[in-house]
C-alpha cells in the first residue's frame, strides 16, 4: 500500500490530467502528480530517453530492466519487461536478466552494456576497465544515453520503492 494517497486527478489541473491520461493513469504518475511541474518534466525526460536517441532499445531495455531489478523494485522490473518485449528483447534474454553473466543469449555490446549498468548501481560508477569496454562498442552519443537511461531509472526506481507504489497490472500501464 503506498505511503501517502495518490494525487485526485479530478482536483488536478487540465495539463496534469492530460499528462496522467497519456500514462494510463498509472500509479507512478498518480503519486507524481503532487508536484505538477516534475510530473512534467519527468515525462518530457522519459519521453527523450525511450523514444529519442541512437541509443539500441533493445540495449536501452536491457539496462532499465536491469538496474530495477538492481534497486529491487519490482513495478520497473514488471513494466519494462514488457517494453522491452515491444523493442526487440526476446522472452529468453528477460528471464535471463537476474544472473546475466552465466546466460549465453546475450551479445558481446548488451553483456559490455549489463556490466556497465551493475557497476553503476553497484559502484555508483564504472570501473575504467568496464567504461573502456562499452565504449569501445559505443558511440559517445549512446554512451551518454545508456548512462542516462540508468541513471534516471534509478531514480526511478527509487521513487517507486520510497513511496511504495502499488503494483498493476502491466497490462494496463504499459
Amino acid at each position: 500500500m503506498a505511503r501517502i494517497d495518490y494525487s485526485d486527478p479530478a482536483a488536478a489541473s487540465e495539463r496534469t490530467r492530460e499528462i496522467l491520461g497519456k500514462n494510463r493513469n498509472a500509479n507512478i504518475f498518480l503519486m507524481m502528480a503532487h508536484s505538477p511541474s516534475y510530473l512534467e518534466q519527468y515525462c518530457r525526460l522519459g519521453g527523450a530517453i525511450r523514444n529519442k536517441g541512437e541509443l539500441d532499445p533493445v540495449i536501452r531495455e536491457l539496462a532499465i530492466t536491469r538496474t530495477g531489478i538492481l534497486c529491487e523494485a519490482p513495478y520497473e522490473v514488471a513494466a519494462h519487461k514488457r517494453i522491452g518485449g515491444y523493442v526487440g528483447v526476446s522472452d529468453e534474454q528477460n528471464a535471463a536478466l537476474d544472473d546475466w553473466q552465466a546466460a549465453s543469449c546475450f551479445t558481446d555490446v548488451q553483456r559490455a552494456a549489463l556490466a556497465f549498468t551493475d557497476e553503476i548501481v553497484a559502484l555508483h560508477r564504472p570501473t575504467d576497465a568496464t567504461f573502456k569496454a562499452i565504449a569501445a562498442k559505443l558511440t559517445p552519443g549512446a554512451l551518454v544515453e545508456l548512462q542516462l537511461s540508468v541513471g534516471f531509472y534509478i531514480m526511478t526506481s527509487k521513487f517507486l520503492e520510497s513511496f511504495a507504489i502499488d503494483m498493476q497490472p502491466v497490462s494496463e500501464i504499459v
